[in-house]
């Protein structure tokens, strides 16, 4: 498919570095060993954070990703009252992409804890069709809302992402627990967006390119670049090498 966005410029010469050295996505399991070869100084420059992958971030005050997601923002008001209104009446609906959009709704707030983010990262695969903005609305990087991306039955990655962002909120996931996460494929150079939910203090990848969930710390050949909750929009921080691997080994006692 390819998510593709021309907005995210990256360090190219950070981004070969670290793939040469084998350690993007170091699992949590990684070598005890490994800590040995680390000095005490660079892992304490970045704490971990409440964030996916447990990375310090800063908050964006302008440019190109924020100008999107205030954009989508201000659709979901108005397709969050349609789909009330839906909800409330749903014989007296006229929308047919809220009703189907409900119905994931439905199942997902029938089910528990894993369950319900399940059914809704299944559901939503299955009800869109991986489609490029530019063949959908002839734009290079368009970001749709859930009613919109139902009514093409059509999207390309961020669209999945938003739209299982809205559908876990509706079920009942709270906003705290929420988070479309913008990641770089170090394999194949593109950029990819996935909805990203906190369960029991772990985060989940929402992935619309599989069906089962991932934990951060399980996720291979991607690096976090964007983050995004219900009131900003954040870059992650780009922590040197030593100090991202001591990030992803076990605390230690004193």
């Amino acid at each position: 498919m390819g998510c593709q966005m021309g907005i995210f410029a990256c360090s190219r010469a950070l981004r070969a570095l670290v793939f040469a050295c084998g350690v993007v996505w170091v699992a949590s399991a990684a070598p005890a060993g490994a800590a040995t070869l680390l000095s005490p100084g660079p892992a304490v420059l970045i704490k971990k954070s409440a964030e996916p992958f447990g990375l310090a971030t800063t908050i964006l005050g302008e440019g190109g990703l924020r100008d999107k997601w205030l954009g989508v923002q201000r659709r979901l008001e108005d397709e969050m009252v349609q789909l009330a209104l839906c909800d409330g009446d749903r014989e007296g609906c006229a929308s047919l992409a809220a009703l189907k959009f409900l119905a994931i709704v439905d199942d997902a707030r029938a089910r528990d804890g894993r369950a319900r983010l399940g059914e809704v990262n299944r559901a939503i695969n299955l009800a869109v069709k991986a489609t490029s903005d530019l063949a959908q609305y002839r734009q290079t990087d368009f970001w749709a809302s859930p009613l919109m991306t139902f009514a093409s039955g059509a999207g390309d990655c961020e669209d999945y992402a938003i739209a299982k962002l809205v559908a876990l909120r509706l079920a009942g996931i709270p906003n705290e627990d929420l988070r479309i996460v913008v990641l770089h494929d170090t394999v194949h150079g593109e950029d990819h967006a996935v909805a990203s939910t906190r369960l029991d203090g772990r985060w989940l990848m929402l992935d619309n390119r599989r069906m089962a969930m991932v934990e951060d710390s399980d996720v291979r050949n991607y690096r976090p670049t964007f983050v995004i909750d219900q009131s900003n929009v954040m870059r992650y921080a780009e922590p040197s090498l030593l100090a991202y691997a001591a990030l992803r080994l076990p605390a230690q006692a004193d």
